[in-house]
């Protein structure tokens, strides 16, 4: 079969899978071949990744403290390091590229051992803790944000600022202009992978509480666990909201195209999806994010304008529903905050990192 073959490491969370299907697109369209190395977590997100096989590589992690769960976590990723020698063998891939996050680690180790090019990104203004390992080894670093945290000195000077890839039909909100509400206000609550129980269950209560005549002309998509969403339905019900509950939207695009506001978590898909739709957003970082990375992130919308950020400590029902309310009635407020919102985007991510891979192949 004809054209260089790519593996695209990632995997765990959305956060991870998004970015790696975005770049996976760019480069299939270049005329590569893609293979996904991920594990379990990661095929949920995986359902329309264009890659030609799925390597189920072993990987584990483990708390510091927990010296039984190191030597597991050890020896799975061993087992997926020689899994993927084995692939490799096989597939004889021209470039490894790791999205950050424990399952990606197999897969850049055995390059690395291989001297195979290399390339890892990184989509939080932090610097993970795979990457932070594997970042002073591999070929290229890439990042989604120009405040790289926790990254040394000499991997911040060559780190290359490409933005964080997002799907095509995310980037293609870049040309869609925000209309601030006229009658209907349409708001959107994602959760994340992770966390998403405080926002499923305080949002609802949040919302409730706003003026019945703003209650009377809105339309919420939230996305809630699955052991929240009736609760949060029969709340909208009592409340008189329209609503659309469910555990994970597909069509994200769609629903953000609609939105006048989201209110949400701000990992950095989130964050990076917001800023190319333009959408103004009440952002809660998670408190227990690794290395407080969604605080970092969110600061480079809030510091645009396109970003209210509320921290978990000080996030109640009644300081919530007050941010929305004052929002809301202020569609000037809000058209002004789309703009920063955009002014941070970078819609050509994928094409930027695509570059990049390409040029280390070589």
């Amino acid at each position: 079969m004809s054209g260089k073959l790519a593996i695209v490491a990632a995997g765990g969370t959305g956060g991870h899978m998004f970015p790696a299907q975005a770049l996976s697109e760019a480069l299939i369209g270049r005329g590569w071949r893609v293979v996904l190395a991920t594990d379990e977590r990661g095929a949920f997100y995986a359902d329309k990744f264009p890659a030609q096989e799925r390597l189920a590589l072993s990987a584990a992690t483990a708390k510091a403290n927990d010296p039984v769960g190191m030597v597991k976590a050890g020896v799975a990723v061993f087992q997926g390091v020689m899994q993927a020698r084995q692939a490799f063998a096989r597939l004889n891939p021209s470039v490894v590229v790791g999205f950050g996050g424990y399952p990606a680690l197999p897969a850049l180790l055995a390059a690395l051992l291989e001297k195979r090019p290399t390339v890892i990104h990184e989509q939080n203004a932090v610097l993970g803790r795979v990457n932070r390992f594997l970042a002073p080894y591999v070929t290229e670093v890439a990042c989604a944000f120009p405040t790289l945290q926790m990254a040394k000195p000499a991997v911040k000077a060559r780190a290359h600022v490409v933005g964080s890839p997002v799907r095509p039909e995310i980037r293609d909100l870049a040309q869609v202009a925000y209309l601030p509400p006229e009658v209907q206000l349409r708001i959107l609550v994602t959760g994340g992978s992770q966390g998403a129980r405080l926002l499923s269950e305080l949002v609802p209560e949040a919302i409730a509480k706003l003026p019945e005549e703003m209650r009377g002309r809105m339309k919420v998509f939230q996305q809630a666990r699955a052991e929240s969403m009736e609760h949060a339905r029969k709340i909208y019900r009592n409340a008189m909201v329209d609503c659309e509950v469910a555990p994970f939207f597909r069509d994200m695009a769609g629903r953000l195209r609609q939105s006048h506001i989201v209110v949400g978590r701000a990992g950095s898909s989130t964050c990076c999806e917001l800023a190319v739709a333009g959408r103004p957003s009440i952002l809660v970082p998670l408190k227990i994010a690794a290395d407080d990375h969604q605080r970092f992130n969110a600061k480079l919308l809030e510091e645009a304008g396109g970003a209210a950020v509320c921290l978990e400590d000080e996030l109640t029902v009644d300081a919530l529903a007050g941010a929305l309310n004052a929002l809301l009635k202020s569609p000037e407020r809000l058209a002004r905050m789309a703009k920063g919102a955009r002014s941070v985007a970078v819609p050509d991510a994928a094409e930027h990192l695509a570059d990049l891979v390409e040029r280390t192949a070589r």
